[in-house]
C-alpha cells in the first residue's frame, strides 16, 4: 500500500472542505481531507522501511497530505546529520504554512550548535517557507538559554511583503516578548519593525497568555 492509498483510505469529503479554506494557495483538488492524527499515525508506521525511504525521494508530491506525511517522517529522524539533510532537500517544496508549521525535528533540541547555521541560512532564503521555517525553529529552540540578543535582528531584518512571513515575523516577536521581554520589547518601543508586522506582534502579545498584564499594558501604549 502506497503513501497515497492509505491517505485516501482516511480522506473524509468534508474535512477536505474545511481544509481547503484554511490554506486558499493550495488547489483543493489535491487535498483527501485527512485529519493530522491519521497523517502521524501514518509516519510512524511506515517509519524506516523501504516505502518510507522510497516515498522521502519521490519529490514533488501530488496531494497536501503527502507533503505533511513527508515532513512528519523527517521529523522521526534520530541522527542529527541525516535529518538536517532531508529538511533541506525538503523546503523548496513546501508551499503552505501548514506543511512549514506542524513539524519539529526533536533531534534538534539536543544539536543546537549544528542547526543554528542552517537556521541562519533559512531565514536569509528568498523562499517564503524556508525562511518561515526558519523562523520558527529559532523561535522554538533559541528562546530559551541559548538565546541571544542578536538573534531578534536576524528575524526584524527579515524583508517581504508576503502575508504567511511577515505573521511569522510578528508571532517570533510576541513570543520573545513573552519569553525574553527586556531584549525585545526595544524593538517595539522603536518601532524596529515593519508597520502592520509592528501592530501584529502586539496584538498577538496582548493575546497571548504568557505575557503579564503589567507587559501587556505597556505594550497596548506602543501601538
Amino acid at each position: 500500500m502506497t503513501v497515497y492509498e492509505r491517505l485516501a483510505a482516511c480522506s473524509n469529503e468534508e474535512y477536505r472542505d474545511f481544509q481547503s479554506r484554511l490554506v486558499p494557495n493550495v488547489p483543493k483538488e489535491t487535498i483527501l481531507g485527512v485529519r493530522t492524527p491519521d497523517m502521524r499515525k501514518i509516519a510512524k508506521e511506515i517509519k524506516g522501511t523501504a516505502e518510507a525511504e522510497s516515498f522521502l525521494i519521490q519529490l514533488p508530491h501530488r496531494y497536501y497530505e503527502e507533503n505533511l506525511v513527508h515532513f512528519f517522517l523527517i521529523a522521526l529522524i534520530r541522527d542529527f546529520d541525516e535529518c538536517a539533510k532531508a529538511v533541506e532537500s525538503f523546503l523548496p517544496y513546501v508551499d503552505c504554512w501548514p506543511v512549514c508549521d506542524q513539524s519539529s525535528p526533536k533531534v534538534f533540541a539536543k544539536n543546537h550548535q549544528k542547526l543554528l547555521p542552517l537556521i541562519r541560512k533559512w531565514i536569509g532564503s528568498e523562499h517564503v517557507y524556508t525562511a518561515r521555517f526558519g523562523i520558527r525553529m529559532l523561535m522554538n529552540e533559541f528562546l530559551g538559554e541559548d538565546f541571544k540578543s542578536e538573534y531578534l535582528e536576524w528575524v526584524a531584518t527579515v524583508n517581504g511583503e508576503d502575508y504567511y512571513i511577515k505573521m511569522m515575523v510578528a508571532w517570533y516577536f510576541a513570543t520573545a516578548l513573552a519569553k525574553k521581554y527586556d531584549e525585545s520589547i526595544v524593538y517595539i518601543e522603536e518601532h524596529r519593525l515593519e508597520p502592520w508586522t509592528h501592530k501584529k506582534a502586539i496584538q498577538k502579545a496582548i493575546e497571548s497568555f504568557r505575557v503579564s498584564d503589567a507587559h501587556k499594558e505597556y505594550i497596548k501604549s506602543l501601538r
